[in-house]
């Protein structure tokens, strides 16, 4: 019995220094958040801002939203995330492309855009057609379409970039604006080139200064003009702005009044950007929007300049991808091959 006793006293003096010991730690334990093992910190990559970059995939041209996400892709260490946008019967198409070639190690997202939200809104100018078609308009709803981010890239499709995007992200916009673009009268080296071919860099030539809503703006019609081809837009004025609203009030007065069309300058998406933005936009660094590539398949820039540009875009007519057009080596540079076959270059020994 003594033996007993003098066990059953050990057994009690082990659970109270058990119990001693479980207290203690509770009361001095470390802090989680100073144990190495056991934060839940995020990577460096994973801190780092995003940076959203948005281009559309449209039926038919689809190589040249390839080419161009490929160049940004190859030129920056940034954490870029694409928003692909597209039509729903194109989507499967570059989704396919993407994830069965060598950029199926990107950040990207498909966004569908529904063209319905244009009814109405567009009048039919059988001039330029290309220009009416619905993603032409996709700028328009970056807000809509585009929900977690303060500060987003809008860029063309037919564009492909030398530079590392992050500079053109940095871009700063003056308070109050929603958006910067390139003027188009920003680079004197590029005068020359749009006095040869005849285009357009002004109000006037966008404009219908003939009808009385437009004289009624009251602004000069040798005001230089804006390419919205290449934006960076702050997401929180474009909506406080009510900028897609202001836009869709001129495409509504557009197919009731004819105030723009195809036939001028920069077509049906140009002109209710250069109403609503009209002193109310900063500006992107000149050598961040080299543009007109595509407006004559006779008109070249010089190597040199070309090779300092960080961002080229074929607007106009003559597409890389197409025949005739200029300067294509530097486009099919970034150009990967369609897995399916369905998208080819056209070119002349085709």
């Amino acid at each position: 019995m003594a033996l007993l006793k003098k066990i059953n006293q050990i057994l009690l003096l082990l659970l109270v220094l058990t119990v001693c010991a479980i207290l203690y730690n509770k009361v001095h334990q470390v802090p989680s958040a100073l144990k190495n093992e056991t934060v839940d910190l995020e990577s460096p990559e994973e801190m780092e801002e995003e940076i959203p970059v948005v281009i559309c995939a449209a039926a038919g041209r689809m190589g040249a939203a390839v080419a161009a996400i490929s160049s940004i892709y190859s030129n920056t260490e940034a954490n870029v995330l694409f928003y692909i946008v597209g039509l729903k019967t194109t989507i499967p198409h570059i989704r396919r492309w993407i994830e069965n070639s060598k950029l199926k190690e990107i950040k990207f997202k498909v966004v569908e855009f529904n063209p319905m939200v244009l009814k109405g809104k567009i009048r039919q100018d059988a001039s330029r057609p290309e220009l009416l078609q619905p993603l032409n308009f996709v700028r328009f709803y970056l807000p809509l379409l585009i929900q977690k981010h303060e500060k987003v890239i809008y860029l063309d499709d037919d564009i492909i970039v030398q530079g590392d995007i992050q500079e053109l992200y940095d871009t700063k916009l003056a308070p109050g604006h929603a958006a910067a673009f390139s003027d188009d009268c920003d680079l004197p080296s590029t005068h020359e080139m749009v006095r040869s071919v005849g285009m357009q860099n002004t109000y006037m030539g966008f404009l219908d200064y003939r009808k009385q809503a437009i004289r009624d703006l009251g602004i000069n019609p040798s005001t230089c003009s804006f390419n919205p081809g290449v934006i960076v837009a702050n997401m929180t004025e474009w909506k406080h702005q009510r900028i897609t609203k202001q836009l869709e009030k001129w495409m509504q007065r557009n197919v009731e009044e004819n105030l723009y069309s195809s036939t001028l300058g920069g077509g049906v998406a140009t002109s209710p950007m250069l109403i609503v933005f009209h002193g109310k936009y900063s500006t992107i660094n000149p050598m961040w929007h080299i543009r007109h590539l595509g407006w004559s398949p006779d008109a070249h820039y010089s190597e040199h300049f070309l090779q300092e540009a960080k961002l080229l875009h074929w607007n106009g007519r003559y597409k890389p991808w197409d025949y005739p057009s200029v300067h294509t080596d530097l486009w099919e540079n970034w150009f990967i091959p369609d897995p399916s076959g369905k998208f080819k270059l056209i070119r002349l020994d085709s």
